[in-house]
């Protein structure tokens, strides 16, 4: 495994992680609602949700860090799946919530894609 391929997969798996913390631990408080730019009523009335939307985030984050960890014959593979799955929630999100999340989401697993495919 290259660097080229290890380096953009670990980010993203880092960057997924960091948003399962923020939405299943500190979506009410001061940090995770100036994260997310939230009231303190809508902070608490979604916080359900938002433990929901972080422990599929964690799942993305887990799935990383296990390729990580694949012989290189199975890396590529599930490296690919999980960061497929990153960019096309990052493209929804984008879509449906704010741009920022292509940004944060898609433009980092598809550089990650690159990265596998050419590393």
């Amino acid at each position: 495994m290259s660097i080229l391929s290890t380096a953009p997969v670990a980010l993203v798996a880092i960057i997924h992680t960091y948003i399962l913390i923020l939405e299943m631990f500190l979506w009410t408080t001061p940090y995770g609602r100036k994260a997310f730019r939230l009231t303190p009523e809508f902070a608490v009335q979604t916080r359900v949700l938002a433990a929901n939307q972080g422990l599929y985030n964690g799942f993305l984050a887990a799935g990383l860090f296990w390729s990580l960890s694949l012989p290189d014959e199975m890396a590529s593979q599930v490296k690919l799946f999980f960061l497929g799955c990153v960019a096309v929630a990052g493209v929804f999100g984008g879509a449906t919530v704010s741009r920022k999340t292509v940004y944060a989401q898609s433009v980092p697993a598809v550089l990650g894609v690159v990265g596998v495919l050419f590393g």
